[in-house]
């Protein structure tokens, strides 16, 4: 199985900013489209945001886009999602999502994305 990776989360205060990372184990690193989902207590894991294998298409959900920035470093391996202006609201397990794909496009669902990390806590305190 694919293994996957992410980290940076922690605890921080409204209006601060974190980046998160995530990589993913075996074959080239662009093989791989990839995405961001959050799960709060009590809720349905959502779509934070997605990239495309070679990154030239990105998405965001309206409820942080101008907030947080999705973006990779194919060559390092990486994905990010840096959050800036944090919100109480974007408390949640943050997870790093990836699928193998030969297109260029971005995927929005998370039945699309068979392999996950594990998760990281995100909590912002108002």
């Amino acid at each position: 199985q694919v293994q996957v990776v992410e980290s940076g989360g922690g605890l921080v205060q409204a209006g601060d900013s974190l980046r998160l990372s995530c990589t993913t184990s075996g074959r080239i690193f662009d093989d791989y489209a990839m995405g961001w989902f959050r799960q709060a207590p009590g809720k349905e894991r959502e779509l934070v945001a997605a990239i495309s294998r070679n990154g030239s298409v990105t998405y965001s959900v309206d409820s942080v886009k101008g907030r947080f920035t999705i973006s990779r470093n194919n060559a390092k391996r990486t994905m990010f999602l840096q959050m800036d202006s944090l919100k109480p609201e974007d408390t949640a397990v943050y997870y790093c999502a990836a699928r193998f794909t030969a297109t260029a496009i971005a995927y929005y669902g998370r039945n699309e994305y068979p392999y996950w990390g594990q998760g990281t806590q995100v909590t912002v305190s108002s």
